[in-house]
C-alpha cells in the first residue's frame, strides 16, 4: 500500500462509526448480559470509534467455568497434540491472510506504526506456529533409579485455567507469548485485553473459532480494572499471565498467593543503553530511532537511560538531540511517518506530567519537552541531560518518547550505574571491544542484553527480567514449560 492508499483508509475511518464487536465466551460471539459498552479512541485523530461490550462479573464467570469445563472435558488437552499443532497451524494461517485488517485495526486502537502493526501481526502468526510445533516436544524424563524393582518418570502436563490479561502497547504480540504456549500445553484460556485495545484481540479470537478452536478453550471478555479483578479472582483460575505495570503485577501477585494460583508477570522497566567511546555512534542512534521513537517510547524494554562514556559525551549529547528533533512524527499510517502518537489519554497525561517534573528538577532539555500543535495524543521526542542520581526521570518508567543521557567514566561506573534501577529487564552495550562487551554482558544484571543493536528478538529467545521487571520468561523453550506443572510418577514393580 502506498500513501493515497493509507489517505483513503484515513478518510474512510473519519466517515465511520467503526465496528461493533462480540465478545467470545464457550464458542459464542456475544455481547454483554447486560447490553452495556464502551468506545475505543483513534490516538491520532483523538476520536471514539466502534462499540465493545463491557463485560460484567456474570460474563466473567461464565467464562471461567466454560474454560474449566473444557478443560475437565479434556477436549482440547486430551487430544493428541498433532492435532493441536494443526489447528493451530490453521489458526496461524488464518491470522496470517487477514494480517492486513488486523493490522490496521490495530493501529486505529493502538497508534503505533502501520509497519510495525503489520509486521507484528506476521510474528503473531509465526508465533502461533512456533508454540504449536513445540506441542509436540512436550515430555518428561526418566530416572536411573538406585532401588531393584521400582522405576520412576516425570510427566509434563498442562496447568488448567489460564488468565491471560495483556497491555495496550504491543496487545498481539504480547498475547501470542501467552496463549499460544498455553494453548500448545493443552491448557483453557480467557483473555482479558486492555481497555484501550480491544478489538484486535476480538477479530483474532473470531479466527480462532473458524481455525476449531474447541469452545470453552479460548474465551475473551473486555473491559477495564474491575473486569481483570474478576478474573484473577477467580477460584477456578489455575495461572495468570500478565503483562503491565509494577503495581499491577504486584496486586496480581498478592491476590494469586492468597489462594496458590501460579503467575507469570513481565513488568516494567528502565534499561540502560550504554555507550562507549569506541562505539559505531551512527548505528546506535540508527537503533535508537527504530527502538525508541518508532514505539513512542512505548515498550517495557526501551532504552531510557543512555549512559555514554565522558569523552564523547557532549559531542554524542548533539548528535543524539539532532537525531531526535529530525524524528519526522505524524499519522502512523503513513509510510514516512516515524514515530506516531501515545496509545490513549492517560498516558498522554503521564507523558506530560515527568515534563513538568523535568522543569521542577532543573533537566536541561536538549530535543523536545512538550506537545507539539497537533490533535490526537502526541508529545515530541525528547532528551534531557544533566541529570542527578536521584531524578525521578531517571528512577521511574515513563513509557514516552523520552530519553535521559548520563555520563560515565569507565566500565566501572558504567556497570555501577546500569545496574543502580530496581529493574532488570533489558540493557545495550555499544563497543567494538568483543572482550568489554562480554565483560558487560556478565556484569549487568538483566534479563536481555544486546550488543551493538537492541529491541531485536524472537519468538525462540526466552524474554523477560530481574528485579522488579517480572517473574519468569516469555518466549523459547521456558515459556512452553512455564504452562505446564511437573507430575513425579513412581511404580514399584513387586
Amino acid at each position: 500500500m502506498n500513501q493515497q492508499d493509507f489517505a483513503d483508509i484515513r478518510k474512510q475511518w473519519a466517515s465511520d462509526a467503526g465496528p461493533v464487536v462480540d465478545m467470545l465466551i464457550d464458542g459464542n460471539l456475544v455481547q454483554a448480559s447486560d447490553g452495556r459498552a464502551f468506545a475505543c479512541t483513534d490516538p491520532y485523530s483523538g476520536q471514539d470509534w466502534g462499540q465493545v461490550p463491557l463485560a460484567t462479573e456474570q460474563d466473567v464467570d461464565r467464562a471461567v467455568r466454560a474454560a474449566h469445563r473444557a478443560f475437565e472435558e479434556g477436549v482440547w488437552r486430551r487430544k493428541p497434540a498433532a492435532q493441536r499443532v494443526a489447528v493451530l497451524r490453521r489458526f496461524a494461517d488464518l491470522i496470517e491472510a487477514n494480517a492486513r485488517d488486523i493490522g490496521l485495526t490495530a493501529v486505529r486502537e493502538n497508534g503505533k506504526l502501520f509497519s510495525e502493526m503489520y509486521y507484528g501481526v506476521l510474528a503473531f502468526a509465526e508465533d502461533c506456529r512456533f508454540f504449536g510445533t513445540l506441542a509436540e516436544t512436550v515430555h518428561g524424563y526418566t530416572i536411573d533409579m538406585p532401588m531393584p524393582g521400582y522405576s520412576a518418570w516425570t510427566r509434563r502436563e498442562p496447568i488448567g485455567v489460564v488468565a491471560a490479561i495483556t497491555p495496550w502497547n504491543t496487545p498481539l504480540n504480547l498475547l501470542g507469548w501467552k496463549l499460544f504456549p498455553a494453548l500448545a500445553t493443552g491448557n483453557s484460556v480467557i483473555v482479558k485485553p486492555s481497555e484501550f485495545t480491544p478489538v484486535s484481540t476480538l477479530l483474532v479470537a473470531k479466527l480462532a473459532i473458524e481455525a476449531g478452536i474447541p469452545a470453552g478453550v479460548l474465551n475473551v471478555v473486555t473491559g477495564a480494572g474491575e473486569v481483570g479483578n474478576w478474573l484473577i479472582s477467580h477460584a477456578l483460575v489455575d495461572k495468570i499471565g500478565f503483562t503491565g505495570s509494577g503495581a499491577t503485577g504486584a496486586k496480581i501477585a498478592k491476590v494469586a498467593a492468597e489462594r496458590h494460583a501460579r503467575v507469570s508477570l513481565e513488568l516494567g522497566g528502565k534499561s540502560p543503553n550504554i555507550v562507549f567511546e569506541d562505539a559505531d555512534i551512527d548505528e546506535m542512534l540508527k537503533w535508537t530511532v527504530l527502538s525508541l521513537f518508532a514505539t513512542a517510547g512505548q515498550a517495557c524494554n526501551a532504552g531510557s537511560r543512555i549512559l555514554v562514556q565522558r569523552s564523547i559525551h557532549d559531542r554524542f549529547v548533539e548528535q543524539l538531540a539532532a537525531t531526535a528533533r529530525n524524528v519526522r512524527w505524524g499519522d502512523p499510517l503513513d509510510p514516512e511517518t516515524q514515530m506516531g502518537p501515545l496509545s490513549n489519554r492517560p498516558q498522554l497525561a503521564k507523558v506530560s506530567a515527568y515534563f513538568d517534573c523535568a522543569r521542577e528538577e532543573g533537566l536541561s532539555v536538549v530535543a523536545g519537552g512538550g506537545r507539539p500543535d497537533h490533535p490526537g495524543f502526541f508529545v515530541q521526542p525528547t532528551i534531557y541531560a544533566d541529570a542527578k542520581p536521584d531524578s525521578r526521570l531517571i528512577l521511574e518508567e515513563i513509557f514516552g518518547p523520552v530519553a535521559v543521557v548520563i555520563p560515565f567514566e569507565d566500565e566501572a561506573e558504567a556497570i555501577r550505574i546500569a545496574n543502580d534501577t530496581r529493574f532488570g529487564l533489558a540493557a545495550g552495550v555499544w563497543t567494538r571491544d568483543l572482550a568489554r562487551a562480554h565483560r558487560m554482558i556478565e556484569a549487568v544484571r538483566a534479563g536481555t542484553v544486546w550488543v551493538n543493536t537492541y529491541r531485536v528478538g524472537t519468538h525462540a529467545i526466552p524474554f523477560g527480567g530481574f528485579k522488579a521487571s517480572g517473574i519468569g520468561r516469555e518466549t523459547g523453550i521456558e515459556a512452553l514449560e512455564a504452562f505446564t506443572e511437573v507430575k513425579s510418577v513412581w511404580v514399584n514393580h513387586g
